[in-house]
């Protein structure tokens, strides 16, 4: 035993090395763009989204910079007003499309941002989440370093507001996960699927690279849209990955614990290639930052090297990124612990066939 609680230690404290590497090499958008001369078109797909839906429309039309823009939102046959409320925020300076029926093998996100790309007009795509608040520069320095990176695709990952202590707990997973895990400049200049990582909260791709990729239709029936969208996009001859959107725009998944567990439950099986690969990663994750402390708690020096490794992984990351540092790094155990356990619900759902979402079953 203590042999395994050595190794697990010295792979987290090595994993976190790793982390603060690609904290130094993740690409950082331009802090002062040039003004973007060629079309874009922002892409809002909405349904339901009135309780907050104001915000992220008010600071699309803040955007600075784009000589050339047009904002395109879907309503998805809300019913809670929604597109009325559009309408009296923005009027006639965005284009309000209704969403048609959704088709066979279509999950509703992937057929939302299928309609809105169709109907785009720019040389370059931004796919937008309701939940996301840009900063005013946002979009022009992201299409910057699309074009000055010669990248097909960029994933500027927003900040995320964590407020709830399940929030607090989750949420700073995602942007730690790919810090630790994902070789940021090997990624970018790969197809492997294995090196993809998106978030589709913000999303910018060349609309040529993204219609020869197969655009959504490609990847109409995956929960996890943008990682696929991202795979496409590279098997097709394209390049992308994710980089720092912590200084463009700021996102607030979910709000508490019930709305977060029904969010992850619904995408969590699909993050991994099968149930096998599930129960793999998951122990694997339990093994390095789960065992440890539990053999810190039991005197172990090697333990407590181990922990102190995994607390400075989200410490780091947490600087980087624009998180809460303390006391939350020193949660991580239970972090892990929690995701896996809704890794686990997620899985059981699917297998039951009850995974739905806005009202929408999944598969």
């Amino acid at each position: 035993m203590s042999r395994t609680v050595r190794l697990a230690a010295a792979g987290a404290c090595a994993l976190t090395a790793h982390a603060a590497l690609n904290a130094r090499l993740l690409r950082k958008p331009p802090s002062d763009p040039p003004p973007i001369a060629e079309r874009v078109s922002i892409l809002l797909p909405v349904r339901d989204e009135a309780h907050r839906v104001a915000p992220c429309l008010s600071a699309v039309l803040d955007q600075q910079g784009l000589r050339a823009a047009e904002v395109l939102i879907l309503d998805d046959r809300s019913t809670d007003g929604t597109a009325d409320l559009v309408r009296r925020i923005a009027g006639d300076r965005v284009r309000l499309l209704t969403g048609a029926s959704l088709p066979t093998g279509w999950l509703g996100k992937p057929w939302a941002c299928a309609q809105l790309a169709a109907a785009a007009t720019g040389d370059v795509l931004v796919f937008l989440d309701a939940d996301v608040v840009l900063a005013p520069d946002a979009l022009a320095r992201s299409v910057t370093l699309l074009r000055d990176a010669g990248l097909q695709l960029v994933s500027p990952y927003p900040r995320q507001i964590a407020a709830t202590p399940a929030e607090r707990l989750v949420q700073p997973l995602l942007q730690w996960s790919w810090l630790t895990f994902l070789p940021l400049r090997v990624a970018e200049r790969s197809s492997r699927p294995s090196l993809a990582a998106a978030n589709g909260q913000l999303l910018c791709v060349d609309a040529t690279a993204y219609r020869a990729a197969g655009g959504h239709s490609a990847v109409r029936g995956q929960v996890i849209d943008d990682v696929a969208l991202l795979r496409a996009v590279t098997s097709s001859g394209g390049r992308g990955v994710v980089v720092d959107g912590t200084d463009l725009a700021r996102c607030r998944m979910y709000d508490g614990w019930a709305e977060l567990r029904e969010g992850y439950s619904k995408s969590l099986h699909a993050a991994f290639s099968s149930r096998v690969g599930a129960l793999l990663a998951g122990g694997l994750l339990a093994l390095l930052y789960v065992v440890p402390p539990l053999a810190a708690l039991r005197g172990s020096p090697a333990g407590a090297v181990g922990y102190a490794g995994a607390v400075a992984g989200r410490a780091i990351t947490a600087r980087r990124t624009g998180g809460r540092i303390w006391p939350d790094a020193c949660a991580h155990p239970v972090s892990v612990a929690v995701l896996c356990g809704l890794t686990a619900r997620s899985w059981r759902q699917r297998n039951a066939g009850t995974l739905q979402w806005k009202g929408r079953r999944l598969g």
